[in-house]
């Protein structure tokens, strides 16, 4: 089995598979591993902040301009996204000048 070297992983996977070699290394990723990567860096922007209730604030505010900002690249053409990019500066553009008013 290939993990990081979190040493959280020693007993679990002695209880699960005790016949198992574990092997930790720094260039050895587990898909497992690879597919939380956003739940990590979202989990480390918590560090940030005083109260979860603060980093909740924050990160649900986050959430909506990321969604303008970062579209679902995979489902568009290289063209498609640089329009929906554009679209979305110009209309962060537009909001900041109304408000700054």
């Amino acid at each position: 089995m290939i993990t990081n070297k979190l040493r959280s992983y020693i007993k679990p996977i002695k209880a699960l598979a005790p016949d198992t070699d574990r092997r930790a290394h720094k260039g050895l990723n587990t898909a497992i591993e690879v597919s939380h990567r956003q739940a990590h860096k979202r989990a480390k922007m918590f560090g940030w902040f005083k109260s979860n209730w603060l980093a909740q604030r924050f990160l649900s505010a986050h959430d909506r301009i990321d969604l303008i900002f970062c579209p679902c690249r995979y489902q568009l053409t290289a063209a498609s996204y640089r329009h929906a990019r554009n679209d979305a500066f110009n209309l962060w553009a537009n909001y900041t000048a109304e408000t700054a008013v």
